[in-house]
């Protein structure tokens, strides 16, 4: 019975330790947005550019690419352990850029065209599976630049960034924006809107906590609230 009781208060502290963890569970639920709006609509916009057309496919990117989801995962965990507070503003942007995209989908659906993948090597069999199991919708902005752009964008602004996690985010979400050009799941500009949504977003936040913060280290400001 004693150590019984010994036990209850340390299953009770982790839980209230890692129970933020839970926040993560919205990726699920996104997943399932995402395959709701990965469809043609009425009219299908292509924003391919001269530029892009001369990117060669470059078909090693596929290995980056496809890890993605499981990267921007170790970095909330990393950023929850850190700090839990890059970790909840990094969800939330996460979370607020995601509906946002989704909701772009619905109202401007773009394509971009896929080559054909040639060769049996397990390279170009991984290239052909993601194509074949991810419709050519769902492009403006990037999911895949946004997000990698945001762990980039909060490792930046935390306290606890030095070279060894910088070389180590900055160098692998850098590689998938660049994955997503050279094997043709995104244009230039889907790049491009992903990392300033990313970006508007979490300074939007950081905004509005700094707001909070002022009017609850002064009175006063509380106090004009309420009269007003």
């Amino acid at each position: 019975m004693k150590r019984l009781s010994m036990t209850k208060p340390n299953i009770a502290a982790a839980w209230n330790r890692y129970k933020p963890l839970l926040g993560m569970l919205i990726f699920p639920v996104l997943g399932w947005l995402y395959a709701q709006v990965n469809h043609p609509a009425n009219q299908v916009y292509s924003l391919v550019t001269d530029l892009d057309r001369i990117i060669p496919v470059v078909k090693a990117f596929v290995l980056p690419y496809s890890v993605w989801i499981f990267y921007i995962y170790i970095c909330l965990i990393y950023f929850f352990m850190k700090d839990r507070k890059v970790y909840a503003r990094t969800l939330l942007t996460y979370t607020i850029c995601a509906l946002i995209c989704y909701s772009i989908y619905m109202v401007f659906q773009t394509t971009v065209p896929r080559p054909y993948v040639d060769g049996t090597d397990p390279i170009s069999r991984l290239l052909d599976y993601i194509y074949g199991h991810d419709a050519p919708f769902n492009c403006f902005p990037s999911i895949h630049c946004f997000s990698s752009y945001l762990v980039m964008k909060a490792l930046y602004s935390s306290s606890f960034k030095n070279k060894r996690n910088q070389t180590l985010i900055y160098g692998m979400s850098s590689i998938i924006i660049l994955s997503t050009v050279f094997i043709k799941q995104h244009a230039i500009m889907d790049a491009v809107a992903g990392i300033l949504l990313a970006d508007t977003v979490y300074r939007l936040l950081g905004l509005m906590e700094q707001t909070v913060k002022t009017r609850k280290a002064n009175p006063a400001l509380q106090k004009a609230d309420i009269d007003f």
